[in-house]
């Protein structure tokens, strides 16, 4: 199961368990809702610390891969290649030598 399902289930698993501990109260419904809220929020920062990291951990990957793969794009669009050992860059502007030269004397 997703940290994220998870996480989000114990958020409202918490909040459902001490709503209907409050229920016998005699309270007014949103009075009630509120309380559970204030109340489940606390319990949740220390009982759901470790599920909590764990959604953290996956969410902020999640934003690297996105980041680095805007980057790369970007990059593309911008007219850098990526040569075929991973590591060079050139700028598509400027041609090899030999490269695209139509006329056969080595000048662009």
């Amino acid at each position: 199961m997703s940290p994220v399902v998870k996480y989000t289930l114990g958020r409202v698993g918490l909040f459902l368990l001490v709503f209907l501990v409050l229920w016998p109260v005699d309270l007014n419904v949103l009075v009630k809702l509120m309380i559970a809220l204030l109340v489940s929020a606390a319990l949740s920062f220390f009982l759901l610390r470790g599920w909590r990291d764990e959604m953290a951990g996956r969410l902020a990957s999640a934003a690297q891969r996105r980041r680095a793969e805007r980057d790369r794009l970007r990059a593309a669009l911008a007219g850098e290649d990526e040569d075929a050992t991973g590591g060079v860059r050139r700028s598509a502007g400027k041609q090899r030598p030999g490269s695209g030269d139509q006329s056969g004397d080595g000048r662009s």
